[in-house]
């Protein structure tokens, strides 16, 4: 599908702004998303080992505050900035996260490519279900280049999010098996609902491609913590 058939930013703004209590929930709220738990833990872990005398945190779409959250239950003097393009989002996200913190809780509402955000200033960024909706490959290169330059030097950026293979057949391949996935948790209807807002909504690419711009623009290493069909955890170091 191309790009002028897909999602505009206010479709997306809406559909989140009506979803808040569903992603409010890892549990009921993530039904879609196969491993949702175990990318969170393992990319908010990575993160505390990585920088361990951590500071500063940006959550890019932050939602209700998962990822927000869970960071704090391993680091809980953070000071943490939140963005995400629906306002019910960072009010849930807001009074979630701020009881669970000492340090200063900020919220941006807007998109993470025009909202201005400090520069070699964060040590942990979490980037949860989010940077699939970028679009083409400039877009792509502009926002991580953007993102590199708001790490601090040994900071690092964890991604959890929908990926496509490079592969076509394999793509194609993984997707099948996903919409297999989709069909046990609520039948044929659902698995068609699902695939068809990300082929309007989405535009994955893959964990490599991803790892490839990372290098490209700066990171110094990447890796990737977790993979399982067409979902991935992966990051880099500043």
């Amino acid at each position: 599908m191309n790009r002028m058939n897909k999602s505009t930013i206010e479709e997306i703004k809406t559909r989140f702004d009506n979803d808040v209590e569903r992603f409010s929930n890892l549990d009921t709220g993530q039904r879609s998303t196969i491993d949702a738990k175990i990318s969170l833990e393992l990319i908010t872990e990575a993160a505390k080992r990585i920088v361990p005398e951590a500071e500063n945190l940006l959550d890019i779409g932050c939602g209700a505050g998962n990822y927000s959250l869970t960071m704090l239950s391993k680091m809980p003097d953070l000071n943490c900035t939140l963005v995400d393009l629906s306002k019910p989002m960072l009010d849930k996200a807001w009074e979630r996260v701020s009881p669970q913190t000492i340090g200063k809780v900020t919220v941006l509402q807007g998109d993470v490519r025009e909202v201005e955000l400090a520069e070699n200033h964060f040590d942990i960024m979490l980037a949860g279900a989010v940077l699939h909706h970028l679009r083409d490959d400039n877009d792509w290169k502009v926002t991580f280049q953007k993102l590199f330059r708001l790490l601090r030097p040994g900071g690092c950026l964890m991604i959890a999010d929908l990926i496509a293979q490079n592969t076509g057949v394999l793509n194609d391949y993984t997707w099948e098996r996903y919409g297999d996935y989709l069909e046990g948790l609520g039948g044929k209807e659902y698995r068609q609902h699902v695939l068809d807002y990300v082929a309007k909504e989405d535009s994955p690419r893959s964990i490599n491609y991803q790892l490839d711009l990372m290098k490209e623009v700066g990171f110094s290493e990447v890796e990737i913590l977790h993979k399982n069909m067409c979902f991935g955890a992966f990051g880099g170091i500043k």
